[in-house]
């Protein structure tokens, strides 16, 4: 068993790289042209855009998973049926059934190992990325973030910046707030402190709002503040969640929850790695099934057709409920199991009289 393991795993892993890297390299082109038209008429080097498109691409990568073993799955069993080596495992004792026992272990291990570490590595190049490419944006001198000490936000507008922190986000409202108003140079012109802020438009109320100029200090019931931030933006600038590693999810998780923020994207992010290898090996396992089943088709071009066609409707399914999660519109858990209950429903109503194949 342990020959079998290590003959089929070894050809497995060369179908497997052999897809990972075409599909770099179409993914490296594409990106290569989006960041060209992106920096034209910016003094850059043509470097750049070639590293940014370096640094992008793995986060690619690691979206197409399925689509990559799905196809090298049919690379894997078009090679074993073009040498025979089906026939010759049977002869050997060896099943069709206890081939594809052999074959989801190995594809398993495989999803395990790629999954944490494509994406781990995906997560750093990713947020190299947008690191690098912020700089050449409007949004630069905007910037939002979540740590242990609350939602900080720094903000300019009509020649002034403001520092903003904030202990929690309730719904539309800023809670137990601190903001900081400077001029262009930082020296600061004055403090709000406000328990409620109203931030549902860009046009912020500030309710009973203390304020400290200097030497001077007054109250006012109500403040309003011209800022580039409403809730709908504040939500948004947290949704690149693949630019974080996992251990940084959970950290950002654990802030998010002190802060009442929103966890739908965050969890649905986690539970879709988690379940990123389940998945992985149902894909293949639907990939092995279809292949026994036209093993007789000597038509190669056919099978990699008939791969390709059937990897965008799994795509389109899957994208479909993580919609439906991102929305609200159904349990995150339900979007992530339905189609890996839906995969495996067709991967058991397949397996049928596998044997006879």
């Amino acid at each position: 068993m342990k020959v079998y393991i290590k003959f089929l795993s070894l050809i497995f892993m060369k179908s497997l790289l052999y897809v990972i890297s075409i599909m770099f390299s179409l993914i490296f082109i594409l990106n290569l042209l989006t960041e060209l038209e992106f920096f034209k008429g910016i003094d850059v080097t043509i470097g750049f855009p070639i590293m940014l498109s370096i640094l992008n691409s793995p986060s690619m990568i690691f979206e197409m998973l399925p689509f990559i073993f799905l196809i090298a799955t049919q690379l894997f069993f078009i090679k074993l049926f073009n040498h025979n080596e089906i026939e010759i495992f049977k002869h050997s004792g060896l099943k069709n059934s206890n081939l594809l026992g052999i074959f989801s272990i190995i594809t398993i291990i495989a999803g395990i190992v790629l999954t944490l570490t494509i994406y781990n590595f995906a997560a750093t190049f990713k947020n190299f990325y947008l690191e690098e490419k912020t700089k050449f944006t409007a949004d630069e001198k905007y910037l939002a973030v979540i740590t242990k000490n609350g939602l900080w936000i720094k903000d300019e507008i009509d020649g002034k910046i403001y520092i903003i922190n904030s202990s929690k986000i309730e719904d539309n409202f800023l809670i137990d707030s601190f903001i900081t108003e400077f001029d262009t140079d930082y020296k600061v012109i004055k403090n709000l402190k406000s328990e409620k802020i109203n931030i549902e438009y860009k046009e912020w109320k500030i309710n009973n709002v203390k304020i400290y100029k200097k030497n001077n200090y007054e109250d006012k019931n109500l403040l309003i503040l011209n800022t580039n931030y409403d809730y709908k933006k504040i939500q948004s600038l947290f949704s690149n969640l693949s630019s974080l590693s996992i251990i940084q999810l959970f950290e950002l998780r654990k802030n998010y929850k002190k802060l009442n923020y929103s966890l739908t994207d965050i969890d649905l992010q986690l539970l879709k790695i988690c379940s990123y290898p389940l998945y992985l090996l149902l894909i293949a396992f639907f990939s092995s099934l279809i292949m026994f089943k036209i093993k007789r088709l000597h038509n190669t071009t056919f099978k990699i057709s008939l791969g390709l066609f059937f990897s965008v409707i799994i795509y389109y399914v899957n994208n479909f409920f993580m919609v439906m999660g991102n929305t609200e519109r159904m349990s995150i858990i339900f979007a992530i199991l339905i189609p890996l209950i839906l995969l495996t429903i067709v991967n058991s109503l397949m397996l049928n009289k596998i044997n006879d194949k």
